[in-house]
């Protein structure tokens, strides 16, 4: 592991320093797993515009999936 410095607004430390003697975790992994959150919601939403710009390029066609609407019925 590397150490970092970084500089933090005193409102938003303190709303950490809330949440980490709460939570019993320190500020390094409290940060740590808020880094990792948001590095996977950026991931997330790169794909999902991927998704939109594909269909987009190539819309859903009527009847495309209609194969499957049966597939998804359940029955008892």
């Amino acid at each position: 592991m590397k150490t970092i410095q970084m500089t933090i607004e005193e409102n938003l430390l303190k709303e950490v320093d809330k949440i980490v003697s709460l939570s019993g975790k320190t500020r390094s992994e409290f940060t740590r797993q808020a880094l990792i959150k948001a590095i996977s919601e950026y991931k997330n939403s790169i794909l999902e515009k991927k998704q939109i710009e594909g269909y987009k390029k190539n819309p859903v066609k009527i009847g495309e999936f209609s194969d499957w609407e049966t597939e998804q019925a359940w029955v008892d």
